[in-house]
């Protein structure tokens, strides 16, 4: 290797042994075959559905099918299904993707949507490219990478983190006093609320009181780490509130909350009614859904200007026919509400595993920073499970026959480490229990290791001051 190359490998390489001297290096990793799935983000088990994959099997044997017909009347024209041939612009582009384009948006009670290869395009094309100069991007602090990196190339004059499920002024929390805990630390930042307030003032922005200038509210249906669902009603009314004017437009990224929320898996915005006070959704197909690939819903007017100016989607290779056949036929299964009975199994464990979970809390009694779940049940497929010894536990479980993995910082604020259990249709209460044990085992070990040192240092203490005696002159 030229030393210039050695140069910059030794480089790279400080910086990876400094991340894993932090116990911050990331690493791929193979889930084994025979370990139970409370890992993965497929929470109705659609992708390794049998009526699903039979579907999707069909439609590309019909697709061959056909292409094999036109080739034989030498037509020139031979059908592909492995690769789209070009971005959307070029020679990407196919009146099965639009059809499906149309599909997905009366699905979701949309005008308009525009697929895209990923919701994380998606989210970095929408806002790159919409917000203009003057206009100001909100985001909840816990909000997804991909709106970070796309607010990085924006032309928005100010971007401005609110207080996580921190809607009113004042900062006042869903559950007052649980946020600190919850988070790990005290948020530094502002409610949503004070932050329009602030925005739109007396002391304010008046591009932004004459309604000159935009503001984009960005939020996510179900917070993927936390498992929590966005007070999207409130922070509807208080867009209303402070941006009489009209010019404040909310994002809801539903990649979380698509499939498993709403009428037939509909999503947050259409269970709430909110689909004419939503500006724009982004969905992702790689959680709920079970394929991959993304989708803004908006109006007809901001899917040309995307067409025109999201990078992500002008300047990369289109989905081809496997990914748009497997997203079709997904969505016939839902819109034929055949899903139904997978989310009601689904509802019913996410209130069984939550009430396991808490028993053993119960029952063990443990430290916080050893084990800690909330309270209150929610209604979300993602259950974190929080411990300062995140990594320990994970192997434990997966030791145990059951695939859970560590979130640590920085994938989630420093002090607020778990291990997060997904749920998936596909589970049953005997995998939830068995995983239950595990955890359960895992705090016993804990807690006698903990009584182990307290102890050891206990008759350190009682040795040190022996000594101390005696060596204490006589007089």
């Amino acid at each position: 290797m030229p030393e210039t190359r050695r140069h910059l490998d030794d480089t790279l390489g400080a910086l990876l042994a400094r991340r894993k001297s932090n116990s911050k290096l990331r690493r791929l990793s193979k889930t084994p075959a025979n370990c139970v799935d409370f890992s993965s983000n497929g929470y109705l088990s659609l992708s390794t559905n049998p009526a699903v994959q039979q579907c999707l099997l069909a439609q590309l044997q019909a697709r061959v099918a056909a292409g094999s017909e036109d080739s034989n009347r030498s037509s020139g024209f031979h059908t592909s299904i492995l690769g789209s041939g070009g971005s959307r612009l070029l020679d990407g582009n196919s009146s099965f993707a639009e059809a499906l384009e149309t599909k997905i948006a009366e699905f979701h009670r949309a005008e308009a949507a525009l697929l895209f290869t990923s919701a994380y395009d998606a989210n970095t094309g929408l806002f790159s490219c919409v917000p203009q100069l003057g206009d100001v991007i909100v985001y909840d602090e816990l909000i997804h990478a991909s709106v970070h990196e796309g607010m990085r190339t924006s032309r928005a004059s100010k971007k401005i983190a609110f207080a996580h499920d921190s809607v009113s002024e004042n900062r006042q929390r869903r559950s007052a006093g649980v946020g600190e805990i919850h988070l790990g630390r005290q948020s530094k930042n502002e409610s949503l609320g004070d932050v329009l307030k602030q925005l739109s003032g007396v002391e304010g922005n008046e591009d932004i009181i004459n309604g000159k200038a935009n503001v984009f509210i960005c939020v996510e249906g179900l917070y993927s780490m936390d498992g929590d669902v966005v007070q999207l009603k409130k922070v509807v009314d208080a867009v209303d509130q402070y941006l009489p004017a009209g010019n404040g437009y909310i994002i809801v990224d539903e990649a979380h909350s698509v499939g498993i929320f709403g009428d037939n898996g509909r999503g947050l915005v259409c269970e709430l009614g909110l689909e004419d006070r939503v500006w724009a959704r982004v969905l992702g197909f790689g959680k709920a859904i079970g394929c991959a690939g993304g989708v803004v819903l908006c109006s007809s007017i901001t899917r040309s200007y995307l067409i025109n100016y999201a990078r992500s989607l002008i300047y990369t290779t289109s989905m081809a026919f496997t990914s748009l056949a497997s997203i079709d036929v997904v969505y016939d299964y839902l819109i034929s509400g055949q899903s139904k009975p997978l989310r009601q199994q689904l509802e019913g464990l996410i209130g069984y595993t939550h009430h396991q979970l808490r028993a053993l809390c119960i029952r063990q009694q443990p430290s916080q920073l050893t084990l800690r779940v909330e309270e209150s049940p929610g209604r979300s497929p993602v259950i974190p499970v929080f411990t300062t010894n995140p990594r320990s536990l994970a192997e434990h479980c997966q030791r145990a026959g059951f695939m859970v993995r560590p979130i640590v910082a920085p994938t989630v604020a420093a002090g607020s480490e778990r291990i997060r259990i997904c749920l998936h249709s596909g589970n049953t209460t005997v995998q939830v229990d068995g995983l239950c044990r595990a955890i359960e085992a895992w705090v016993q070990n804990q807690m006698a290791a903990e009584t182990s040192e307290k102890k050891s240092k206990g008759r350190e203490v009682i040795g040190a001051h022996d000594v101390l005696r005696q060596e204490k002159p006589r007089l």
